[in-house]
């Protein structure tokens, strides 16, 4: 399996854009106000705001920090991202509101591991799903071998978890799950990644299985999506 790997650029660039605009309205200025202030113009603000891939350079950045009364030292440190594993549900969301979810959490990479990634829920099904994740900069991962077979659903849902969970830990052990399952923790060990599954409550879905396998591998934190 692959080593750790560097935070990827577009979630140093979501992190720094979400400061910088936390510092400007902390102050109550606008957009305009503070590109004044710092002396560039205020297209170039914008795309540092604007969580994009491509960012302005460090004297531009520099220039904001001292506009801001801040340090370069507390814009880049707040850029830093944690990389890690976010358990997330779809279940009594909208597409708006979970994609929302997962830009607040800066998760950069959402891994769908449902067995077949097709949803009777409005935008949740793969192409739709794919498509809102790439208007929000996310990235979009079926993980077809860490999906719960149809025959092994309704323990889950029927008060015999441990059953269910039994099943799928035996299931992991296939050649095409184990790759899957290192794909993930190279993802989890350089970005924020979500794992998704349809049930709200994780004790409930195979997820929880699959997360555990993530963190026998490598020491990534695991968090539920807000």
């Amino acid at each position: 399996m692959a080593g750790h790997r560097s935070v990827p650029p577009h979630d140093h660039a979501r992190a720094l854009a979400r400061r910088v605009r936390a510092l400007r309205e902390d102050r109550g200025w606008s957009r305009e106000r503070l590109a004044k202030e710092a002396g560039i113009a205020v297209g170039t603000l914008g795309r540092l705001e604007s969580e994009g891939a491509i960012q302005p350079g460090f004297f531009t950045v520099g220039a904001v920090a001292e506009a801001l009364a801040a340090s370069l030292d507390d814009l880049f440190q707040a850029a830093q991202v944690t990389p890690g594993l976010w358990s997330a549900g779809y279940e009594g969301r909208d597409i708006d509101s979970f994609v929302a979810a997962l830009v607040d959490s800066l998760v950069s990479i959402v891994a769908d591991v449902r067995l077949t990634p097709i949803s009777r829920k409005k935008g949740f099904s793969k192409t739709r799903l794919k498509e809102a994740l790439a208007e929000a900069g996310i990235e979009y991962t079926h993980l077809r071998g860490l999906g719960n077979p149809k025959d092994n659903r309704e323990p889950f849902w029927d008060g015999r978890v441990e059953v269910g969970r039994a099943r799928f830990r035996s299931l992991l052990r296939s050649d095409e799950a184990q790759a899957d399952l290192d794909r993930l923790a190279v993802h989890a060990q350089a970005s924020r990644v979500a794992v998704l599954c349809f049930e709200k409550d994780e004790s409930r879905c195979h997820r929880q299985v699959v997360l555990e396998a993530i963190r026998n591998r490598v020491s990534v934190p695991v968090n539920r999506l807000a």
